[in-house]
């Protein structure tokens, strides 16, 4: 039990995937402008991220490793992330229309967001097992929500601020994003993983 609260606080806070692995920066970026779609996103990452360490554990485990397909996973992990992606987009659709047409194209992008493939790959490299890789994936997605949710409350202010005209929008939020990095590295060397 120890070891899954280490996973899932090393994951959201001493090895979060947008400040400290510097990973996820496309839909970080354009989704946190508001409060409502970046909540939105993050649901549906951690929606997807846990489900993906789930079935990527067990394809790894009953299909991958007994038929010494190993080489073939990065592949297979992307099918995966794909099919459960589309799953999230045609409920979305017809359950949430505004948050669907909020958030879109980022939504289909989550298939190639990088923090999703990095949470199964990390999975694998480190050996954990079911519980673990659940952990991972929900622990990461956890991390990406509140980073979504840090930067666009703080882009929703920036909004009403008096910044001047060269570092409006895109700038600003890089020397945010930079800052709240810095922040998160005081969380480094508390968990070991």
């Amino acid at each position: 039990m120890n070891d899954v609260i280490a996973i899932l606080v090393g994951s959201i806070f001493v090895n979060n995937f947008v400040f400290a692995r510097v990973l996820g920066n496309c839909p970080f970026f354009g989704v946190s402008k508001k409060t409502k779609t970046a909540m939105g996103m993050g649901v549906a990452v951690i929606f997807v991220m846990t489900l993906a360490s789930a079935a990527a554990w067990t394809v790894t485990e009953y299909a991958l490793l007994p038929y010494e397909l190993g080489f073939l996973k990065t592949i297979v992990y992307i099918l995966v992330i794909a099919t459960l992606v589309q799953f999230v987009e045609s409920v979305l659709k017809k359950k949430s229309r505004a948050l669907y047409n909020a958030l879109g194209i980022y939504l289909p992008l989550i298939t190639t967001n990088c923090v999703v493939l990095a949470v199964v790959l990390l999975n694998y490299s480190k050996t954990y097992g079911f519980i673990e890789s659940v952990a991972h994936g929900f622990g990461g997605g956890v991390g990406f929500t509140l980073a979504l949710l840090m930067m666009s409350g703080i882009r929703e202010r920036l909004e009403y601020s008096n910044i001047p005209e060269s570092l409006r929008g895109l700038p600003i939020a890089f020397i945010t994003a930079g800052i709240l990095s810095l922040s998160f590295l005081g969380f480094s060397g508390m968990i070991k993983m």
